[in-house]
């Protein structure tokens, strides 16, 4: 069978799944921000320091990029979080005309401290399924992922 006749015939399926994960994406997102009413930061800086905390020290245009915001937006959360001494402005060592945002020590424990809950919602809500599902759910999940990164 072609694969544009697997597509056809697995519509339905597709359209299931797209429903599904944008249920999930909307739950996730709600969690987080209940989560976040606990903290001193919105859900746009924790986006931010996530980032950060993840792929290390970055310019306000490759966080705007990451974000999906403009760079004005992002040099006014930057501002704010610098205020709350999240972050730090450092000239990069390589070239000084570079500018790139830094994760603070007080930045780095709100990430880790809302990602650990965050994961324990998620462990909680896993509770039903066996070791096997959650594996294959994983494994699955992946695929998915990295298949959506090649485009």
């Amino acid at each position: 069978m072609k694969a544009e006749e697997t597509i056809k015939k697995d519509r339905p399926i597709v359209a299931d799944i797209e429903k599904d994960l944008r249920y999930i994406a909307g739950i996730i997102k709600q969690k987080g921000r209940e989560l976040l009413s606990n903290y001193t930061i919105t859900p746009p800086q924790f986006v931010a320091l996530q980032w950060l905390f993840e792929d290390g020290d970055m310019t306000i245009g490759e966080l705007s990029n990451k974000m999906y915001l403009a760079c004005s937006t992002t040099t006014d959360l930057v501002d704010r979080m610098e205020k709350n001494k999240l972050v730090m402005r450092v000239k990069d060592p390589n070239d000084r005309r570079v500018v790139r945002i830094h994760l603070l020590e007080e930045g780095e424990r709100i990430i880790e401290e809302v990602i650990i809950k965050r994961q324990g919602y998620l462990e909680a809500v896993l509770i039903n399924f066996s070791d096997d599902e959650i594996r294959v759910l994983q494994s699955n999940l992946t695929k998915l992922h990295l298949e959506m990164r090649k485009e």
